[in-house]
């Protein structure tokens, strides 16, 4: 079990591994997220993940029109990428979409000094974030109203047409997974011993010795580890233990095409991740931000943190996250008083009632 609740340290020297590497983790940079869904299959592809709900034959879960056909971390989703559709501050809004938050302000045409990427690949907005449709690419012919499914950026009867309909809103997209905290809330409550602290400082599970008791569930403060239906095992990323004993990086990281996904040792991915909010920041992207960055937070910073363009509730994740555990200690002191004032109460009442 990891020492509770002291500063950022050694997180696999607390957990008694005497010579160990370096923690690692992941930073995960969401602004240049395109949504492939590749970190996903790698995941499933290396780690025999299966579809969600493969043991009832459902397959994966059609979300309504929406591309995130995965909906949330789980027990057979180790990956998530969440797609968030929000309108831009002008021209034709989706009456839908009126109650969604505008996200961040214009970036200046200089994002190619920040990310290289932007220079070579045409872009359709001045916003960070997926666009739909590059600018320059052919209009898409007008819909017959019985080929009008509802989704933002098909032509309607009196709506902006093709292209510049495609153009009123954008996609925040960002690769979710399992942030193997730093005070580990399913690590401090697991009986059996089944979570452990590896060598690199990540939290992993043995099937073998989980008995399904779903103690960890409630302990994780982001909802990420689930009990898998056919045999109530926990499951959740183990970062690819696997891969990292052989000096290889987890196969997410390795699939994501445009490194939004980026794997290293913990503290370099700090740095680096600093530079980069402070580059968006000097483009004038005042709304981005890091997620599990602080090891001051509630969970003593995450082993995989985030690089976000809105507020955390945009993506799922809660604004203040902390390890349910984190009173316990102060719990069983105030316990242990109570213990204590009620043993020396029976104790006076006994000796008052032999005097008497």
């Amino acid at each position: 079990m990891s020492r509770l609740y002291g500063p950022l340290d050694d997180v696999a020297g607390d957990a008694g591994h005497v010579e160990h590497p370096p923690r690692v983790g992941f930073f995960t940079d969401t602004s240049v997220c395109i949504g492939c869904k590749a970190c996903e299959v790698a995941c499933k592809e290396w780690n025999a993940v299966p579809s969600r709900n493969e043991n009832d034959g459902a397959g994966l879960d059609l979300l309504g029109m929406s591309f995130d056909n995965t909906g949330m971390l789980g027990a057979d989703s180790w990956r998530h990428v969440a797609f968030v559709e929000q309108p831009r501050r002008t021209g034709h809004q989706e009456p839908g979409f009126a109650g969604l938050p505008t996200g961040p302000s214009g970036i200046p045409e200089t994002a190619g000094a920040v990310e290289p990427r932007l220079q070579e690949a045409p872009r359709g907005g001045s916003e960070l974030g997926t666009n739909p449709l590059p600018t320059g690419a052919p209009e898409p012919q007008e819909l017959r109203p019985t080929e009008n499914l509802g989704m933002p950026g098909f032509s309607r009867p009196g709506d902006l047409t093709g292209a510049e309909s495609r153009t009123d809103f954008r996609w925040l997209m960002a690769s979710d997974v399992c942030k193997h905290c730093t005070h580990a809330g399913c690590l401090d409550v697991c009986p059996t011993g089944a979570l452990f602290r590896t060598e690199f400082g990540t939290v992993v599970v043995q099937q073998d010795i989980c008995n399904g008791c779903g103690y960890c569930v409630s302990g994780c403060p982001y909802g990420v580890i689930d009990r898998r239906q056919h045999d109530g095992r926990a499951n959740k990323c183990t970062l690819c233990y696997d891969r990292l004993g052989d000096g290889l990086e987890p196969a997410c990281a390795k699939a994501c095409p445009t490194d939004s996904i980026q794997f290293g040792e913990l503290d370099e991915l700090r740095e680096r991740a600093d530079r980069r909010l402070a580059q968006l920041h000097d483009l004038g992207v005042s709304e981005a931000r890091l997620y599990g960055r602080d090891p001051d937070d509630g969970v003593g910073g995450d082993g995989a943190f985030f690089l976000l363009l809105d507020e955390p509730e945009v993506y799922g994740l809660p604004p203040d996250p902390h390890v349910p555990t984190r009173d316990a200690p102060a719990m069983w002191k105030r316990a242990g008083q109570a213990a204590a004032a009620f043993l020396l109460a029976g104790l006076a009442a006994f000796v008052a009632g032999g005097r008497r």
